[in-house]
């Protein structure tokens, strides 16, 4: 079982959620960025990031905008169920950009990374980290991880959405990024049942195939 859920910014009270309590061992977790829970580095946060990766499913979850890149790119780099991931603690790993996993059953495709809306208000390597924006390397790296299945999944998961949904939802209309071009382009050229992104906060489906999740807990059927 797969449940999948939007932006924790480090609240873990979701881990209450009823369809959260319903997962098993082996079951599977992925929040769609903005994790939140790796930030200060502080005791309790380490604490914290411990008792996440010892429940007994798996806690997944790609970057969102709001991460602490510097610590999260202090942790190791492992293959998981074919793909690379970064292992945080036990159950507890970032799903990388760009990679392809067979969880479940089912072959989920990952891209975290965005823009944050607010990064003129923010100080480098304080609050913002330049490498919330995914690089043309990755996008690349994307593209041909993609190729090589022909271009076929199950699901698509992401912090931001398409661009041209953020003009469909009016969010952060004013943004334009090399990943928003991509994922427009994605959205058209890959073979996928839903693409499940976090970025606008909203609990929403948008026909046919797209979906806004934020603090709710969906189980992917």
């Amino acid at each position: 079982m797969i449940c999948i859920t939007g932006d924790l910014h480090g609240e873990i009270s979701r881990f209450g959620h009823k369809n959260i309590r319903k997962l098993k061992k082996g079951d599977s977790l992925i929040v769609c960025g903005d994790f939140g829970c790796i930030w200060d580095g502080s005791a309790k946060e380490r604490s914290v990031l411990k008792a996440l990766g010892k429940k007994k499913y798996n806690v997944l979850f790609v970057d969102g905008c709001h991460e602490n890149f510097d610590l999260l790119e202090s942790y190791p780099v492992e293959e998981w169920n074919g793909g690379k991931t970064r292992v945080i603690s036990g159950n507890l790993r970032q799903l990388m950009r760009g990679e392809l996993f067979d969880i479940d059953g089912k072959k989920i495709f990952t891209f975290g990374g965005g823009q944050s809306e607010d990064k003129d208000f923010k100080k480098e390597r304080n609050n913002w980290w330049e490498t919330e924006t995914p690089s043309e390397e990755e996008i690349e790296h994307a593209i041909d991880n993609l190729a090589n299945i022909g271009n076929k999944v199950d699901y698509i998961v992401t912090h931001e959405p398409p661009a041209t949904l953020k003009e469909f939802l009016q969010v952060d209309t004013k943004q334009k990024s090399e990943m928003g071009a991509y994922f427009d382009k994605l959205k058209d050229s890959c073979e996928y049942k839903k693409w499940f992104f976090g970025k606008c906060h909203i609990n929403r489906s948008i026909p046919p195939k797209y979906q806004a999740v934020f603090d709710d807990v969906m189980v992917i059927e």
